[in-house]
């Protein structure tokens, strides 16, 4: 691991998010909330933020970090048949949580898939990615489009 024990500790915020894309007659099983699972939405909005808190046991060399804030969001986009997660990560530390915030995406899109393989089993996930992050030494961030 990275040693931080020199860098101050600062709030720390970062924003990621991703999308799955479904058949449309899976969106529907989403959104009328009768999937045999139960509520898909509900239940990967949990699991995300479960993700979040657990990433360093994830992920090799990556910081435990006292977790401060986890808003997960999900929006379905109908016309594309998808569904994009977004997660915001907040803590005071000395590393940033990108990592928590990518990974709680990941989670979050691989519970949709769970819940609904099915009903479709050719759902794909993409354009995972850090959308901005706040605070540290190297300031702000803000992907380009």
């Amino acid at each position: 691991m990275v040693d931080v024990s020199a860098k101050a500790e600062t709030h720390r915020i970062a924003r990621a998010s991703g999308v799955i894309r479904m058949l449309p007659a899976t969106l529907a099983l989403i959104q009328s909330g009768n999937a045999k699972k139960g509520d898909v939405i509900g239940i990967a909005r949990v699991a995300a933020i479960q993700a979040s808190k657990r990433t360093a046991e994830l992920i090799p060399l990556c910081h435990p970090l006292p977790i401060t804030r986890v808003v997960v969001s999900f929006e379905v986009d109908a016309a594309a048949s998808l569904v994009r997660c977004m997660a915001q990560v907040e803590t005071l530390g000395r590393t940033g949580v990108e990592m928590e915030a990518l990974t709680a995406v990941q989670v979050g899109l691989l519970t949709i898939y769970d819940m609904c393989k099915a009903a479709d089993r050719g759902m794909v996930m993409g354009e995972i990615r850090v959308l901005e992050k706040h605070g540290g030494k190297s300031g702000d961030w803000v992907a380009q489009v």
